[in-house]
């Protein structure tokens, strides 16, 4: 048995959620949040708790197991208390605003970066340091990404955006005449 797939979801106050034949629903003060079942899963609602099983040992139904009970986790606090990543821009003259759903960046380039948010994600900026939330943890996750493709940390002199808490690992550079 998985050990994440077998621990129970206890369900807090103020969220709702419906499993129906497809796919399983979480509803709560933060939004709606849905997700397509995995075959050979089940989940079933005791009480204040949600169940995750599998119908039996093969491997594919295994690797599913911890898999649907993490997400249905994930859908449960997305709805209650919500998701958060942090970027830092780190270089000189690297700056960002808040434009409307947009987020306008000047990371060095000839032109100004304009990253248009999507539906269901909120940014916000404190000086050189945005802040991407919402209630769906991997679009969360794939904005934060995105935003941090656009200009990567270079190794040198640690220029870029970066999360905030990643450590860089710097390189020395050139060394010089050696005698």
């Amino acid at each position: 048995m998985s050990r994440i797939g077998k621990l129970p979801i206890t369900v807090p106050s103020g969220v709702t959620i419906t499993v129906d034949d497809d796919k399983v629903t979480v509803t709560g003060p933060k939004g709606t949040l849905s997700q397509a079942k995995q075959k050979g899963i089940t989940v079933e609602q005791i009480d204040n708790e949600i169940i995750v099983s599998r119908a039996s040992d093969e491997p594919k139904h295994r690797a599913k197991h911890g898999l649907m009970r993490t997400l249905i986790d994930n859908m449960v606090t997305g709805v209650t208390k919500g998701f958060e990543k942090k970027l830092q821009l780190t270089g000189v003259g690297f700056r960002v605003a808040l434009a409307g759903s947009d987020l306008k960046f000047n990371l060095g380039y000839s032109h100004d970066v304009i990253y248009s948010l999507p539906q269901g994600v909120v940014a916000s900026v404190e000086q050189n340091v945005v802040t991407v939330s919402g209630i769906d943890k991997q679009q969360v996750g794939q904005v934060a990404a995105e935003i941090r493709a656009l200009r990567k940390p270079e190794p040198y002199k640690g220029k870029g955006i970066t999360y905030v808490g990643e450590r860089i690992i710097r390189k020395s550079g050139k060394s010089g005449k050696e005698a």
